[in-house]
């Protein structure tokens, strides 16, 4: 007769524990190695390193044609007899190149990679810039700046103030018996005898009363800022952009809530040798 003997709880426990650690290590394995592969592909991108290529294939251990196909997709593709734009978000700087030849480069300024929080809590904003291939889109010639909701918060935030999100039609009670409301296309400070006195507009002028910054309504001119992006920018979609800055000392520092910040004689010169149409690839 064959005597089986009960093996021991621990025994079952320690065996679920090693399957569980060894399952995680290969997520975390396998999460590794998805980065590394799309931080060689930027490089395979930014250097055209063919011979890269195949040591990215050997050491994701993929199919010659799975790779082609993924490199399709994060290469100059149609476009690789055409210029295109290299932004470094670790370097800071930005290429202007065909193949191996640079036609332009200097430093930019990235996202800061900061979070901003709203006052109830439930929403937040980060401030990355975008990885990836986006195109230049659109070019503007003395661009205007309409400012995020983000903008107001933060400065409510560094300023101890609340937030107050005017709308068209309604009434800010501030003192003087006046009242905060919009008129046409402008946000103004209406007195009881009639008189309105519009805001200005402009960064660093925003309407503060009684505690709150006031964030004046899309289409307004209070919502319109001149100057703050320099005199050109690229568009990139989704609100990202290449453009200059009216702060040319963050210019090389991770600095921007998103978008790449050049010297105003760095966009004007890539304004007008830069094509709509153009790749850009951040990494």
């Amino acid at each position: 007769m064959k005597v089986f003997r009960a093996i021991p709880r621990g025994v079952y426990i320690l065996a679920g524990v090693a399957l569980v650690a060894a399952a995680a290590t290969g997520v975390f394995l396998y999460s590794t190695l998805q980065v590394r592969y799309q931080r060689d592909i930027s490089r395979i991108v930014f250097n055209r390193n063919w011979d890269l290529l195949d040591q990215v294939r050997r050491d994701a251990g993929v199919t010659a044609d799975s790779l082609r196909r993924a490199m399709a997709d994060a290469s100059p593709g149609p476009d690789a007899d055409k210029p295109y734009i290299v932004v470094s978000i670790a370097d800071r700087r930005l290429w202007y190149k065909l193949g191996d030849t640079v036609f332009y480069t200097t430093r930019v300024a990235v996202g800061s990679g900061k979070t901003l929080v709203k006052q109830d809590g439930r929403d937040e904003y980060k401030f990355d810039t975008p990885r990836g291939r986006l195109t230049v889109q659109s070019k503007d010639a003395g661009p205007v700046w309409v400012p995020p909701d983000w903008h107001f918060l933060e400065i409510a935030n560094k300023k101890g103030l609340g937030v107050v999100m005017l709308k068209r039609g309604q009434k800010v009670p501030i003192g003087d018996s006046a009242v905060i409301t919009v008129d046409g296309n402008d946000v103004v400070k209406k007195y009881r005898d009639g008189r309105e006195v519009p805001y200005a507009s402009g960064e660093g002028r925003e309407i503060i009363e009684g505690g709150n910054i006031i964030v004046p309504p899309y289409g307004t001119n209070q919502r319109k800022y001149r100057g703050t992006l320099g005199g050109h920018r690229l568009n990139l979609g989704d609100g990202y952009a290449l453009h200059g800055t009216d702060e040319p000392k963050s210019v090389g520092e991770a600095t921007s809530h998103g978008c790449v910040r050049l010297r105003n004689e760095d966009i004007d010169y890539l304004y007008g040798i830069v094509p709509v149409g153009t790749p850009v690839y951040i990494y």
